[in-house]
């Protein structure tokens, strides 16, 4: 072949080519773009519709074009969804498989990308709506629906038109009439019973008037998260959502022992919906409510009745008991407004006195340590005494009553003050720890029943010995029972602590010590006759109205936390944190004795007249055993250890309470 044909055939071929590329062009279909989708699906030409599988035909959604641009999606191409089109044809062809559009995929996959890139921050809306698609995945609406498995209960675009969509901002006309319409979407497509009880409760009336601040769908069941109703955690979630809009009825019904068992994450307490209904909610004078005074026995029976474990039928007193009672009403709630301020009296006067009491104390004997001033020799020459015997103190029945009061108070501190503060970050933890609250309960109440038995024994025993003594005086320097005595003892001290007087002499018992002795006879009626009421609820509301039940659970708790600081703050700083205990812990209540220097230093009354009646032989005993002394020593670290462990922890529940 020579060149010049070699040339032709080069001509040739690229002119076929040239035409061949040509011809492809003019065939070539149509980029799809949202701009000529649109132009058919806009809905300003004939209605489309395509064939469905039975052979019938469906009409298709139209689309409007400036909703669309102003929507979350507007500046996608459809295809980015509708990924199986191929074409810009009437009846699409498709490219082979059907592509089911995931919302929540697409939204994560973009929320990745962008941690990934570092523009996180530039896009935070990104994160809520990936959170939201992971909440939505573990929610109710994305299980199987019962009757038709191959579908969820409910998917994106039934909330959320995905062509219009728009975000309003919030406190905005148009945020406010998204809200108004929150009852008829969720109850017209699926809630239709739910949503015909809603319009004729307080919330959907007032949502009928446009009221934007009642309460919608989504303020009870959240938005994607909506969980099951017979869970716990919807139960007590529920609740607190009540309490966003419900403050102060959510702060008297924690106080309450069902607001303290849903509080603690447990929900088988009465919670609002319990007592108040759900979706049809109605105002309390209401005769149809749940709560008006001819239904409210009914509504607590449904839990309070014989056919559930543990529990007996609510009786008559039920109908007073105020779920919501607090102590600054007094015309609607006066037995909580006098035991409100009572209470909060006797706490402020008992802490300001004692707290003054044990801070000057502490600096007036750390002064006089530091001046030289502390007496540390007994002279005991001429008595015929040995100097290193010790003085018996309390016998053994009053050491082991002793501990035993301490585990049981301790045990009582912590169940208690965990149903008190269970609001507390530590409350759920422990009471999870217990087994729940039923079982710390359960442990409460048996602790309760130790203490009263040991109170009531050691009571018995005092009161059979003293009546049968023939010597025993009880106004005398034996006794426990207050006298003038201590009284002066008590204005004394205070000289002394401002530098105005000598320290007093103290007698057996000093003003202190009596104090912290009768202080358990006053615990013990005012806590135990008020728990013992809350423990059989029906049988006190067979005698007494339901307010008793509200200042019984205030004065057993408030009692309970004055009790509870008072033991671990001046009883601890009276026998153990003094600077002439310093270091802790003073054993004399393990061992039974205390050396003549510490007792003539503690009891100076007591050590002269038993001197001058030539009676302190006879108290005289045997120092004790370095191991049994270790061992006192020990168990005392353990015993201050765990109480001022629960005095933070009060501390800090009441803290938070109070914040």
């Amino acid at each position: 072949m020579n060149i010049r044909k070699l040339k032709h055939w080069l001509v040739a071929g690229l002119a076929c080519a040239m035409f061949s590329s040509l011809g492809l062009a003019q065939t070539a279909p149509a980029p799809l773009t949202k701009d000529g989708c649109l132009s058919c699906h806009d809905g300003k030409k004939d209605k489309l519709e395509v064939a469905t599988a039975g052979g019938d035909k469906r009409a298709l959604r139209a689309v409007p074009d400036d909703l669309f641009a102003k929507g979350v999606h507007g500046k996608l191409e459809c295809v980015a969804c509708h990924k199986d089109i191929k074409d810009s044809k009437a009846q699409h062809a498709k490219n082979g498989f059907e592509t089911k559009i995931e919302c929540g995929s697409c939204h994560t996959d973009l929320w990745d990308k962008v941690q990934k890139d570092g523009s996180a921050a530039q896009k935070p809306r990104l994160g809520v709506v990936a959170r939201n698609a992971q909440a939505y995945k573990d929610s109710f609406h994305a299980r199987p629906n019962k009757e038709d498995k191959t579908r969820p209960n409910a998917v994106c675009t039934q909330c959320h038109d995905t062509h219009t969509f728009a975000i309003p901002a919030k406190d905005t006309p148009e945020h406010k009439a998204w809200r108004l319409s929150v009852p008829k979407m969720c109850g017209e497509k699926c809630h239709s019973d739910e949503l015909d009880e809603f319009n004729d409760s307080v919330h959907g009336k007032a949502i009928a008037k446009g009221d934007t601040k009642s309460a919608v769908c989504m303020d009870c069941h959240t938005s994607h998260g909506i969980e099951n109703t017979s869970k716990d955690s919807f139960k007590t979630t529920v609740t607190e959502n009540c309490g966003g809009c419900h403050e102060e009825s959510i702060a008297s019904y924690r106080k309450t022992y069902h607001g303290q068992v849903n509080k603690l994450g447990f929900g088988y307490t009465a919670k609002c919906h319990d007592c108040h209904g759900s979706h049809g909610i109605t105002k309390a004078d209401d005769p149809a409510s749940k709560v008006s005074e001819k239904n409210r026995l009914k509504t607590c029976q449904t839990c309070h009745n014989d056919k559930k474990p543990g529990m007996h039928t609510a009786t008559p007193g039920y109908i007073t008991f105020g779920p919501h009672a607090n102590g600054h009403d007094f015309k609607k709630y006066p037995e909580m407004w006098i035991s409100t301020k009572f209470m909060v009296g006797l706490l402020i006067f008992v802490f300001a006195f004692f707290w003054a009491h044990s801070g000057l104390w502490y600096y007036r004997e750390w002064q006089e340590r530091k001046e030289g001033k502390h007496e540390t020799h007994v002279d005991t020459s001429g008595m015929n005494l040995d100097a290193k015997k010790f003085v018996k103190r309390f016998p053994w029945g009053w050491r082991v009553a002793h501990l035993f009061f301490a585990i049981v108070t301790m045990t009582l501190v912590l169940t208690g003050t965990s149903a008190l503060f269970a609001d507390s970050s530590w409350a759920p933890v422990v009471v999870k720890a217990l087994g729940g609250p039923a079982m710390t309960g359960l442990i409460h109440r048996i602790a309760a029943a130790a203490f009263i038995a040991t109170f009531m024994i050691h009571f018995v025993y005092v009161m059979n010995r003293l009546l049968r003594s023939k010597t025993f005086r009880w106004f005398g320097p034996d006794s426990l029972v207050p006298n003038w005595k201590d009284l002066a003892d008590c204005v004394g001290m205070f000289k002394w602590f401002i530098g105005k007087g000598e320290k007093p002499q103290f007698e057996r018992w000093t003003y202190f010590e009596k104090f912290d002795y009768w202080a358990v006879f006053w615990g013990v009626n005012i806590i135990g006759w008020s728990g013992l009421m809350l423990a059989f609820p029906h049988v006190t509301a067979k005698f007494l109205p339901g307010w008793v039940f509200n200042v019984a659970t205030l004065v057993h708790g408030e009692e309970a936390f004055l009790a509870a600081v008072f033991l671990f703050t001046v009883h601890f700083f009276n026998n153990h944190f003094r600077p002439d205990k310093l270091p802790p812990p003073d054993v004399v209540m393990f061992t039974g004795s205390q050396s003549l220097e510490e007792f003539r230093r503690e009891h100076r009354a007591q050590y002269d007249r038993l001197v001058a009646s030539g009676e302190l032989e006879k108290y005289l005993v045997e120092a004790p055993s370095q191991p049994f002394k270790f061992g006192s020593k020990v168990l005392g670290l353990v015993l201050i250890a765990i109480g001022l462990t629960l005095l933070v922890l009060v501390s800090v529940g009441f803290i938070g309470g109070a914040g």
